[in-house]
């Protein structure tokens, strides 16, 4: 195991590395923007190194400055959270350049995995099902036409080198398409620096199930059953519950067995997370994969008794997964997080910093809240919006739910706008009780969301 590594983030997901480090005898370094001097991640890392102003342009994302900080430190292996510089092969590239352990996987399956037109063709080639789409990234709209002509409307435009909704656009007719075309280029570029996009069969009214996965240099590959992640806004999650309540037992099995194909036809190391889209039928196809940890990756630590961060270690340090001799797993409890933004639901989910002038947390059985904020926290306007994550669990879906509505009841965020009302909406909600939840569930169920 290392003696000593940084954390290449900051807010809740530097908190919680910081966290399964120190419980494995593991020293930490954290590298933080001149916005975060006074951040709960800075307070509890053995050593803090300022990496630049707030812009994460000039901090978080310079790669020579991270890496200097771990040589001037001597951290062996730098953990990249999520989002930033999580899913970059330069970075990883970069730390392998300068004998640093990188705690994730290869650059070369970042490359072959975060474009994912690259990825899609990868998948099939292990017979991992995908949507009907085109035969990687399409170069003009004339080219997307043709594409869609053979397949039908609606299409689904996506960047190749994207995530988290940007680049991805649908077209539901020929009159649509240039214009949908254009703009996911666009955006593509503007978000991620590479314009390219694909085509895909828009499937209507799927769910979104991903599965967790791990995989060490020693021969060992698992996964840690599904997750839910269907109630999104804009592309976006908001709330994540595992197992998921589509799956019966038969599918669940054949989603988890997809998944390790894909883990070991790729040679994969380290935690990973397949996403599949769901449909009506019950068929599952591949839509990406996340060579990362995830922000949602507490649910599945919770119906499976594991530490996904601690394995992440384990697996960098060369060491076999601590859980590997139990599997397969299988669900022992339903959870559900609730992830907790500074937005105001109440206008259309608008971004709202400021200053915390009060906090209390819920507790009580079946309780887990992942933060970095505290009383007098002032929410940056420069970075994502996530607050905390309250993360419930119980013996079944109902319990689970009763305890969210309870907790949720008992978390109080004063100072700025949150999404705590949205979360106590949704669990009011009859569709959502009933688990019959799509990705259109906020459009069509709860107005957009807007309270």
């Amino acid at each position: 195991m290392f003696d000593k590594i940084l954390i290449a983030n900051r807010g809740e997901v530097a908190v919680r590395i910081i966290r399964a480090a120190h419980e494995l005898g593991v020293k930490t370094v954290v590298v933080y923007s001149e916005a975060d001097r006074d951040s709960l991640a800075v307070k509890l890392s053995d050593e803090a190194v300022c990496i630049g102003p707030a812009p994460s342009a000039k901090s978080y994302l310079v790669i020579p400055n991270i890496i200097g900080a771990a040589q001037i430190t001597g951290a062996q292996a730098i953990h990249p959270g999520y989002g930033f510089l999580s899913e970059s092969a330069e970075f990883a590239r970069a730390c392998a350049d300068n004998d640093i352990t990188f705690i994730g996987p290869s650059p070369e399956a970042i490359e072959q995995l975060g474009d994912k037109a690259n990825a899609k063709a990868t998948m099939a080639r292990f017979g991992v099902p995908t949507v009907p789409g085109s035969d990687g990234a399409v170069a003009t709209a004339e080219d997307a036409a043709r594409f869609a002509a053979e397949v039908g409307y609606p299409v689904l435009i996506k960047a190749s080198a994207g995530g988290g909704g940007k680049g991805m656009r649908v077209a539901e007719s020929a009159e649509e398409l240039e214009k949908m075309f254009v703009a996911a280029k666009t955006e593509a570029a503007n978000a991620f620096g590479n314009d390219e996009v694909y085509l895909e069969k828009y499937l209507s009214h799927p769910r979104h199930v991903e599965v967790q996965v791990l995989a060490d240099s020693c021969g060992n590959a698992m996964h840690l059953c599904e997750r839910d992640c269907s109630i999104q806004r804009r592309h976006q999650k908001l709330l994540e519950e595992a197992p998921s309540p589509a799956l019966d037992e038969q599918t669940r099995q054949a989603m988890g067995e997809a998944a390790l194909r894909a883990v070991r036809g790729v040679g994969y190391v380290n935690a990973g997370t397949i996403e599949f889209l769901l449909d009506t039928d019950g068929r599952f196809y591949f839509m990406e994969m996340n060579t990362r940890v995830q922000v949602e990756h507490p649910v599945s630590e919770m119906i499976t008794g594991s530490d996904i961060i601690k394995e992440q270690l384990r697996i960098a340090a060369g060491e076999p997964i601590s859980i590997a001799h139990r599997a397969p797993l299988s669900p022992g409890c339903h959870a559900i997080e609730f992830r907790i933004n500074a937005e105001d639901p109440a206008k259309g989910f608008m971004p709202c910093p400021g200053t915390i002038t009060r906090f209390d947390v819920p507790g009580g059985p079946g309780v887990r809240v992942d933060t970095h904020i505290r009383a007098g926290y002032k929410v940056p306007p420069t970075y994502d919006s996530l607050l905390a994550k309250l993360i419930v669990w119980g013996d079944t879906r109902a319990e689970a739910v009763a305890r969210g509505k309870r907790a949720l009841s008992e978390f109080v965020i004063e100072g700025v706008a949150t999404t705590i009302p949205f979360h106590q909406a949704v669990l009011e909600n009859e569709v959502f009780l009933s688990g019959e939840v799509y990705t259109d569930f906020i459009e069509t169920q709860m107005n957009g969301g807007t309270l």
